[in-house]
């Protein structure tokens, strides 16, 4: 049974950068694709990149292209999500889930999330 644990959120001044990590157990992380979303208070849930072992080009929101790379150790059965240049508009809880795509409706099976502040 797939089971992810999200980390790393924080609080960041904009044009900052952060890394967070989701484990992967349950499963063989190269079988599924993984990604994350966000969602932000009174705000629906933004898809925001998605990645597979088998695709070496993941698929990004285009709020976030450009911004955020998404990266996997798949000897470490875990997930990163790079993010700089942070704006303010990038606060929100960050998932990692199973994906098939980065529309909001394109992921299933995620953790607790991790919160992304950012604030001067």
């Amino acid at each position: 049974q797939l089971q992810l644990v999200e980390s790393g959120g924080g609080t960041v001044q904009p044009g900052g950068s952060l890394r967070l990590s989701c484990v992967v157990s349950g499963v063989t992380l190269d079988k599924y694709a993984i990604g994350w979303f966000r969602q932000a208070p009174g705000k629906e849930r933004e898809g925001v990149s998605c990645g597979s072992s088998w695709n070496n080009s993941p698929v990004y929101a285009d709020s976030v292209k450009g911004r955020f790379t998404l990266s996997r150790d798949s000897t470490k059965n875990t997930v990163h999500l790079h993010m700089s240049n942070l704006k303010p508009e990038d606060t929100a809880i960050y998932y990692c889930a199973a994906c098939w795509g980065t529309s909001a409706a394109d992921f299933a099976s995620w953790g607790q999330g991790t919160q992304v502040t950012i604030s001067s």
